[in-house]
């Protein structure tokens, strides 16, 4: 009979700063987010239910950042890097589509995609251009986690149409989930 133990966000986040003084840093961050994941509505019940589209930091330092994304119906992130830094992304509501991109003599290209569903755990390498879409009609919670600081200078971000690089704008992505909450809740939506 394996008891049950409640998701606690200072135990997470502990947890986590541990985890990366393992030798396996993204591997043994991994198991603690899995299990994490592995019960939702623990995490709903302390990070609570989703209820608009943004980057929240559950935690940041120069080592480790946290980030608990919640993503508006239909949104899409355009593609970026994460600056030299490994992430692992796992979902506790929800749907994530990633879209992989490698470079080429002409910018990017589309290189291969993912599914990650309700207690799916996703490992993004250091190198990874990625964009992420939720492909489903309501909102989806999902917690980040990266080897590093996520908001450190020299992350790159691709436009859209024309997969042109340019340095990330944090404003520019925020905007973006500005606008997903304005298309989901209307006039209703709240400042981030």
């Amino acid at each position: 009979n394996r008891e049950h133990k409640m998701f606690e966000k200072e135990q997470f986040i502990e947890d986590c700063r541990t985890a990366i003084q393992e030798s396996s840093k993204p591997q043994a961050v991994r198991e603690v987010l899995a299990k994490a994941i592995s019960e939702p509505g623990d995490v709903i019940r302390t990070l609570g239910e989703p209820e608009e589209a943004g980057l929240h930091t559950v935690y940041r330092s120069p080592e480790l950042t946290i980030l608990n994304v919640v993503w508006a119906p239909l949104m899409t992130l355009m593609p970026h890097n994460h600056n030299e830094t490994w992430a692992e992304i796992g979902i506790y509501t929800g749907r994530e589509d990633n879209i992989y991109w490698k470079r080429t003599e002409n910018g990017i290209e589309a290189a291969g995609a993912s599914s990650l569903s309700e207690k799916q755990v996703l490992s993004l390498g250091k190198n990874i251009i990625h964009s992420v879409i939720n492909p489903i009609g309501r909102l989806t919670g999902a917690l980040h986690i990266y080897g590093g600081d996520f908001f450190a200078e020299g992350r790159s971000e691709w436009d859209p149409e024309t997969l042109t690089e340019r340095p990330y704008d944090s404003e520019r992505a925020q905007e973006l989930f500005r606008e997903a909450n304005r298309r989901f809740f209307g006039d209703d939506a709240r400042p981030l």
